[in-house]
C-alpha cells in the first residue's frame, strides 16, 4: 500500500468516528454507502450447463468481479473456505458437492478485496427421462413414420435408437430388457427423426435420449415405443387361435410363432397395459414348442402380440382385445386386399353356436340390420377400411378396426354413374372420351384378333384416359 492510499483509509476512519459521535446514524449510514462503492462487488454465476442442474452433471461455476482483473479468487461452500480453489471458475459434481456458494476477490493494490458474494444455492434434480413419442404406431406400406423426443428444458441434442434384445456389452435399457443400436451418432438439435418411408425392416421398438455439455451428459433413454405392421412377414408370421381380434374373458387362446425357412431366435412379445413382456411367462401362458397357451383369458389380457427375432425383427402384428361382455366381433386377423371378400360376425358369449339377429356399425353409424349374425362385404375395397363394431340383444361388442390393403399398381375401379354424378359440369368432350373407352372394351377393339403390340397400345391409352379422370 502506498502512502496516498494509507493516507486516505486513516482519513476515512478518522470521518467515520467523528460521524458515529457527533452525527445521526443515517448520515453514519451514507458515508459509509459513500465510502464502500469503491469497494467491488462479487458474484457466483453458472457458466454451464443450464438451469436446472441434474444428479451427474459436472457444473461450471465463476466468480465475477466486475472492476480489475488481477484478483487471486476464494471459493466458500456452506461457509467454508474451500483452499484449493483460488481460479476465476471452479467445477463442481453433483450431487456431492451441491451446496451453498460464496466467493471474494483478493488483490495487492487497493482495493485489496472485493466484497463477499451473496449465496448462491446449487443443488441437483434426478437425472431426466426423455418422452418418445410416434406419430403412428401401425405402418402401412409407403407411410412416413416420425419419432419425436421431447425434454422439458432447452439446450439438449436429440439421438434415436432401435431396440433389440438384449446383449451384454451393447448400450442397454436401465432394465436390461432391450440393447438399442444407434439410427444417429451424437445427435442433433431437432427434436424429430423420420422414418420415410417406412418399411418391414422398419417395425420394431424405438427409444430416443437427450445429451448436453463435454463431456456429454446424458438423459436416461425414454420408454420403447413400438412401430407394427398387421400385413405377413416373410421369415415368420403369428398365428392365433381361435382366428379373430376379440376373445371373451375365462376362454383358451393360444398364439403361435409359425417359422418360415431357417429362422432361429423367436420368441413371442405382448404389449399390454402393464408394458412390455418377453417371452411366454407362467404369469400368463405356457409353453408347447412355438405355441404359448393362455388358458383362461382376462381383460389384461388385451394386447398387442407380435414374434421377435434375436436380431430385433418384427412379425405381423395383433391388436387383441379381451372382453368381459357378452357380444364380440370376429373379424379378419390380418389387413384384407382390396377385392376380397369379407365377412364380420356377432357372436354372443351365451349363444356360441347360433348368431341371433345383430346391427352392425362402421365409424358409429348404423350400415346394416342382419338376421343372421354375419354381414358380409363381397368385394371390399379401401373406403370400406374403418372401426366396426355390432349390436346384439341391445349389447355391444368393443370395436375393431378393418385394414384394407389397395395392392401395388391396381387402379382405382370408378363406375360411369358415380364418376357423372360427382362432376358439377361435364363437357362433350370428357363425356365422349369415356364412352368411347367404354365402346372399347364392350365392343372387342381390343379383342385378342389384334397384335400383341396394338393391343397394348389400346390397354395403355384406356389406362391413361381412366387415369387422367
Amino acid at each position: 500500500m502506498d502512502c496516498v492510499q494509507y493516507a486516505v483509509q486513516c482519513h476515512w476512519m478518522f470521518l467515520y468516528e467523528w460521524l458515529r459521535q457527533k452525527h445521526t446514524r443515517a448520515d453514519v449510514v451514507t458515508f459509509m454507502f459513500v465510502v464502500s462503492t469503491g469497494v467491488p462487488e462479487a458474484s457466483v454465476n453458472i457458466v454451464s450447463p443450464q438451469e436446472p442442474l441434474y444428479t451427474g452433471e459436472r457444473v461450471i461455476l465463476q466468480c465475477y468481479i466486475p472492476e480489475y482483473t488481477d484478483w487471486t479468487y476464494f471459493w466458500y461452500r456452506d461457509n467454508q473456505l474451500l483452499s484449493s480453489q483460488t481460479r476465476k471458475t471452479t467445477t463442481i459434481t453433483l450431487p456431492d458437492q451441491a451446496g451453498q456458494y460464496q466467493c471474494r476477490g483478493k488483490r495487492t493494490k487497493w482495493p485489496e478485496s472485493s466484497f463477499l458474494s451473496p449465496n448462491h444455492p446449487i443443488s441437483a434434480t434426478d437425472r431426466p427421462k426423455a418422452v418418445l413419442s410416434i406419430s403412428h404406431q401401425w405402418m402401412n406400406p409407403g407411410d412416413s413414420v416420425t419419432l419425436n423426443c421431447e425434454v422439458k428444458d432447452k439446450g439438449w441434442r436429440f439421438s434415436w435408437y432401435k431396440t433389440v434384445p438384449y446383449r451384454a456389452g451393447l448400450p442397454s435399457l436401465l432394465d436390461k430388457s432391450y440393447s438399442v443400436e444407434p439410427l444417429s451418432g451424437y445427435g442433433t438439435t431437432e427434436e424429430s427423426y423420420t422414418l420415410s418411408p417406412a418399411g418391414p425392416t422398419d417395425t420394431g421398438g424405438y427409444v430416443c435420449r437427450a445429451g448436453r455439455g463435454d463431456p456429454v451428459y446424458y438423459t436416461n433413454y425414454s420408454e420403447p415405443q413400438c412401430l407394427w405392421s398387421g400385413d405377413l412377414q416373410s421369415s415368420v408370421s403369428l398365428r392365433i387361435g381361435p382366428n379373430r381380434t376379440q376373445h371373451f374373458t375365462s376362454k383358451s387362446l393360444s398364439l403361435t410363432c409359425d417359422l418360415k425357412g431357417n429362422s432361429t431366435g423367436w420368441r413371442l412379445m405382448r404389449y399390454t397395459e402393464t408394458g412390455v413382456k418377453s417371452g411366454c411367462s407362467p404369469n400368463w401362458g405356457s409353453i408347447t414348442g412355438s405355441t404359448c397357451t393362455i388358458t383362461s383369458t382376462y381383460t389384461g389380457d388385451s394386447g398387442v402380440y407380435w414374434c421377435e427375432s434375436g436380431s430385433g425383427q418384427y412379425s405381423n402384428a395383433v391388436n387383441i382385445t379381451v372382453s368381459g361382455g357378452d357380444v364380440i366381433l370376429e373379424s379378419p386377423v390380418h389387413p384384407v386386399t382390396e377385392g376380397d371378400s369379407v365377412t364380420l360376425l356377432c357372436t354372443h358369449r351365451n349363444q356360441p353356436h347360433t348368431n341371433p339377429k345383430a346391427d352392425f356399425y362402421k365409424d358409429g353409424v348404423l350400415i346394416s340390420n342382419e338376421t343372421t349374425g354375419e354381414m358380409t362385404i363381397p368385394t371390399v375395397s379401401k373406403s370400406d377400411e374403418g372401426f366396426y363394431k355390432c349390436k346384439s340383444d341391445q349389447i355391444e361388442s368393443p370395436e375393431c378396426w378393418v385394414t384394407v390393403r389397395v395392392p401395388p399398381g391396381s387402379l382405382v375401379s370408378i363406375s360411369l354413374s358415380r364418376l357423372l354424378c360427382g362432376l358439377p359440369v361435364v363437357s362433350p368432350f370428357l363425356l365422349v372420351s369415356i364412352l368411347m373407352v367404354k365402346y372399347c372394351r364392350a365392343g372387342g377393339l381390343c379383342s385378342t384378333t389384334k397384335s400383341p403390340e396394338e393391343k397394348l397400345q389400346c390397354d395403355d391409352e384406356i389406362k391413361q384416359t381412366e387415369s387422367s379422370l
